[in-house]
């Protein structure tokens, strides 16, 4: 067995240890989430926090881990008799990212459940995890239901086990641990919501903190027992710290004043819901327990506040999580003094010391105190790096009103179009870059989907064949069965029946009667943007609007839990901005400091987008692409541009790729080139304006690409 890393060994990562300390104190807290860049010790201050909690016994025999004081009436392997029973440490459990929904709720046996009327139950991580901790690492890869699963197991404290008609409800009480990489993809908000509290971790840009970090890790790895050795007694002092907090907890008190504090802070953030409101509460009860007290202070709530409502303040993947410090202090200093000051005074005495809260009125201007049982760390004025700076970069110089925006390409944007075969290469000299513009306000996007029956990754956006969803037939299960279709098994066993000697009223059922239902949902895709970056499209306006649109679209594939990428072109060449990934904020903060400028190479774009789409069909073949190319349609960068631009989008359209055209041309006269180029590539032209879901020719419609031999277009 391989000996964890000591919990008190554990250099920095204050908020980290102290959030996973108040969920061991008191579980109801409701978990942690932990996000931050690899490498930060998220893993290993979870699987360390597993060795101080206290041991707990169980029932002999029972696999749900029931408590022999108090065994639950409805376990599996119950009714259990209230008594005594063995001790055993706590355990952690993981749960991978591939997990299936079997392997995390546990399995039934169907074919015993028809045969014989049996309820043969195979339990699951949820089980294991009862009474213990149940930790997902990288928990924003986890598909979306068995998070949901996995949030609703925590939240009710028990899992429910529904299978045509055979039911199995056990008890799930755990600590849940989530860590995350958010570079790698957010969870959606409503699952963020459902994590009590969140830690962003980062590592130290001290040298000295970074040196001894190394040096125990090294000593750790070269010799694990004498390591643990060396910290065994802070291990022990820290263990029992949390058993006596634990004991203290049920008698703190949770006064009128901290609810009222609480409640502001809440309302102040604009924060959905209650939850919010309960988690601080349980928080800073927790806060109070951990300090060895049994009333709850304002320096509780303010640490409840800054540990729970960071993650719930994010409306959208763009915006950025944190709280404003300064706004949360002037909230709490609305209301004066911590109440019950006698019994402040009280406590202040049987330790030994004062508090600022108990001195008489005559004194004008009380001395502020520390955190209890630490040293002094007052919180110092804002500086520059708490996020309250300038408002960005100074807005890019603007051409007069009536000025024709050459954009450094040579071409008015909406000039003449080049003609066929024209272009051949001449010496140019060099287009300046115009700087970025900042993207216009998004809006929700009207749904684009690939055509066809996919079975890529569980998302939002296209229909696929999937284990959740409605149910369009059965097919002979190619594995383990996992969702019976109970008719279609029923009918083929029926003929069976009296050739297997059937006597009773159970149906005799084989193996080969069994049949899986198909289900049809939805899931996600690859959207990848190959956006013109050229001099044509620099228009201040243009380009703001571009912006924008291509904002919503991302804001949209955040929601269908699409992956994005993006690709840019201008000059005389084009770039991959963003290789495909699952962080839309990503794409949106790699979109928004975009600067155009110079001819437009719209062959190498396209080429380039065919390129990544070709790596990454190797790397996930079951997820279909999206590509959306956002352009005017101009070609002016090379030899013969626009017959090159073609033959490009004929072999994305060879490909059978699903494609939409966003057409960015504007002005008076329109040449329809963007049209042209949906064409060639099989696709569809949509202009800005019918992006957006609330016009009426924005209705939901199906992008059909070439993948059936026709070319696509949205009908």
């Amino acid at each position: 067995m391989n000996t964890p890393y000591p919990f008190t060994a554990i250099v920095g990562q204050d908020d980290l240890r102290l959030a996973l300390l108040l969920n061991a104190v008191s579980p109801a807290v409701g978990g942690v989430l932990v996000r931050g860049e690899k490498g930060t010790a998220k893993s290993t201050a979870v699987r360390a926090l597993a060795t101080l909690l206290p041991e707990v016994a169980v029932v002999m025999g029972c696999r749900f881990s029931c408590a022999p004081a108090a065994p639950d009436p409805d376990c599996p392997d119950g009714p259990h008799e209230p008594g005594t029973g063995p001790t055993r440490p706590a355990r952690m459990v993981e749960l991978p990212v591939g997990a299936s929904e079997d392997r995390l709720v546990g399995a039934l046996d169907i074919e015993r459940a028809l045969a014989d009327g049996v309820k043969a139950f195979e339990p699951g991580l949820l089980a294991d995890a009862h009474r213990g901790i149940l930790y997902v690492d990288e928990v924003n890869l986890l598909h979306d239901h068995l998070v949901d699963l996995l949030l609703d197991a925590a939240a009710m404290g028990a899992s429910y086990v529904e299978r045509e008609g055979v039911s199995v409800r056990h008890a799930a009480r755990f600590l849940l641990v989530g860590t995350m990489n958010p570079e790698e993809g957010e969870l959606r908000p409503q699952l963020l919501d459902r994590f009590g509290l969140t830690v962003e971790v980062a590592a130290s840009r001290e040298p000295a903190q970074r040196v001894e970090v190394v040096r125990r890790r090294l000593a750790y790895d070269d010799d694990p027992a004498a390591f643990t050795v060396r910290w065994t007694d802070d291990e022990t002092a820290l263990r029992a710290r949390v058993v006596a907090a634990r004991a203290l907890l049920p008698r703190v008190r949770l006064g009128d004043g901290a609810l009222l504090r609480i409640a502001a802070a809440c309302a102040a953030f604009e924060v959905d819901g209650m939850r919010a409101d309960i988690v601080m509460a349980r928080t800073a009860t927790a806060l109070a327990a951990w300090a060895g007290r049994t009333a709850v202070r304002t320096e509780d709530v303010r640490q409840a506040a800054l540990l729970a409502l960071p993650h719930r303040r994010r409306r959208n993947p763009f915006d950025a999580p944190g709280l404003d410090e300064d706004k949360l202090d002037e909230v709490l200093d609305r209301f004066g003094p911590d109440e019950d000051e006698d019994d402040v005074q009280d406590e202040n005495q049987d330790q030994g010391q004062g508090q600022g809260e108990g001195q008489d009125d005559d004194d004008p201007e009380p001395e502020p105190d520390g955190p209890d049982g630490g040293p002094d760390d007052p919180d110092g004025p804002g500086g520059p790096g708490n996020g309250d700076g300038p408002d960005g970069p100074p807005p890019p110089r603007q051409a007069p009103d009536g000025a024709p925006d050459t954009a450094g390409d040579g071409d008015p944007v909406d000039g003449p179009a080049p003609a066929e075969g024209d272009g051949a290469a001449q010496p140019v000299a060099a287009a300046p870059q115009q700087a970025a513009v900042a993207a216009s306000e998004p809006f929700r996007a009207r749904t684009l989907t690939v055509p066809g029956l996919g079975e890529g990754a569980a998302g939002r956006r296209s229909r696929a064949r999937t284990e959740h969803g409605r149910t369009t037939g059965s097919h002979r299960p190619r594995g383990a069965l996992t969702k019976l279709h109970l008719s279609a098994t029923v009918r083929a066993a029926a003929p069976h029946q009296r050739a297997r000697g059937r006597s009773g009223p159970g149906l005799v059922v084989r193996r080969d009667d069994l049949r899986q239902a198909s289900r049809e949902g939805r899931e996600g895709n690859l959207v990848l943007f190959a956006v013109d970056a050229s001099g044509s499209m620099a228009a201040r306006r243009r380009m703001s609007a571009v912006k924008g649109a291509v904002l919503s679209l991302l804001l949209d594939a955040y929601q269908r839990r699409d992956k994005v990428g993006l690709v840019t072109f201008r000059g005389a060449d084009a770039e991959v901005a963003l290789p495909p990934t699952s962080s839309v904020d990503t794409a949106a903060n790699r979109l928004e400091s975009l600067a155009t400028g110079g001819r437009t190479p719209l062959a190498a774009g396209l080429l380039r987008a065919r390129e990544v789409l070709r790596v990454e069909r190797l790397r996930d073949p079951a997820r279909r692409a999206l590509l959306v190319v956002v352009t005017d349609g101009r070609a002016t960068g090379g030899v013969e541009p626009v017959r090159r631009a073609s033959r490009a989008a004929g072999l994305l359209a060879a490909d059978g790729i699903a494609s939409v055209v966003v057409d960015c041309e504007s002005g008076p006269v329109r040449l329809g080139l963007a049209g042209r180029l949906a064409v060639d590539l099989g696709g569809t032209p949509v202009t800005l304006e019918e992006l957006r879901a609330d016009v009426l020719a924005g209705l939901v419609r199906d992008v059909r690409g070439a993948g059936a031999g026709a070319r696509g277009r949205v009908a």
